[in-house]
């Protein structure tokens, strides 16, 4: 018997040329990625170092430069006594009037919107199709034109500048985009879970807390950073409906900056800034692995 052996060693890796660790296309990646990470943090740098300066440095001009003396004082300044007028309360008024606005506007839109995707998915409904399509239009027209007839309206039935009225309008406003999620990701889900909860015996309410709830939370948590980003970055609703007791942090941020009594104080207007932005900013950094696991898992699916 003849044996036939390779002439090649075992241990031998592929040949070829090595791949070079810095191409030029690499290189040029990288000074992409380093201008846009400038563009987007110098501001922000300008923000805070400026937040942390005295005015009379302030004054001097050097934006760029580091602070001199450094001091938080503008920063507790701005949270507990900056003025909007006469009233002199801080920012941290408008920061619970936001809270009090986002929870419960977050909760009922997410579950209105999960129900509604959920039975558009897999119950059928009779005309599901036509109503999926006038909810969509909803988010494609500018919300300017329905101020009017919502401020009509919601003086009509007497609840007009209350913090119900700034409620109903995030919860409504927010159920287009949310609705379309939670219906792609439930049309992503296979049939046979379904089909069997039905042969078991559960009801709608029944598959959709025990079975649907548990397995949607990437795209609640997507539904999440949308309504907090959303709520809590709101202006137009804000000024319009809150009310002069429920104004959110938006509306006080441009009420003490956009103040025309005293000084101009800038270190106090952007550190009223960045605590304006910090709730947004902690979620998205908090929870953006799983924004991405919940778009990449079907909400972007059809």
């Amino acid at each position: 018997m003849t044996v036939i052996t390779s002439t090649t060693p075992l241990a031998e890796g592929p040949s070829g040329r090595k791949p070079q660790h810095f191409s030029p296309a690499r290189i040029g990646v990288y000074v992409f990625l380093i201008m846009a990470a400038a563009f987007f943090l110098l501001p922000l740098y300008v923000m805070v170092m400026t937040s942390l300066k005295t005015m009379p440095e302030i004054r001097q001009g050097n934006i760029f430069a580091l602070p001199q003396a450094w001091t938080v004082e503008a920063w507790s300044q701005a949270w507990s006594s900056a003025c909007t007028g006469l009233n002199c309360g801080g920012i941290r008024v408008g920061f619970w009037n936001s809270v009090k606005i986002l929870i419960p506007s977050m909760i009922l839109s997410i579950f209105i919107a999960s129900l509604t995707g959920y039975a558009l998915s897999f119950w059928r409904v009779a005309g599901a199709n036509v109503l999926f399509a006038i909810l969509l239009l909803g988010a494609f027209i500018p919300y300017q034109v329905f101020l009017y007839p919502l401020v009509r309206l919601y003086a009509g039935i007497g609840i007009y500048s209350t913090l119900p009225c700034i409620i109903i309008t995030h919860t409504v406003f927010g159920l287009p985009v949310l609705t379309l999620l939670f219906r792609n990701y439930y049309a992503s889900l296979p049939l046979e879970l379904f089909k069997a909860a039905r042969v078991d015996g559960a009801g709608l309410w029944q598959i959709f807390f025990l079975l649907m709830l548990p397995m949607s939370i990437p795209i609640l948590v997507v539904a999440g950073i949308l309504q907090v980003t959303g709520i809590w970055n709101d202006f137009l609703f804000g000024v319009v409906f809150a009310g002069r007791e429920n104004l959110p942090m938006t509306v006080q941020l441009n009420n003490i900056v956009n103040s025309t009594q005293g000084e101009k104080l800038y270190n106090v207007n952007m550190a009223a800034t960045i605590l304006t932005a910090l709730v947004p900013l902690i979620v998205y950094f908090g929870s953006g692995r799983w924004f991405v696991r919940g778009i990449t898992s079907g909400a972007v699916k059809g």
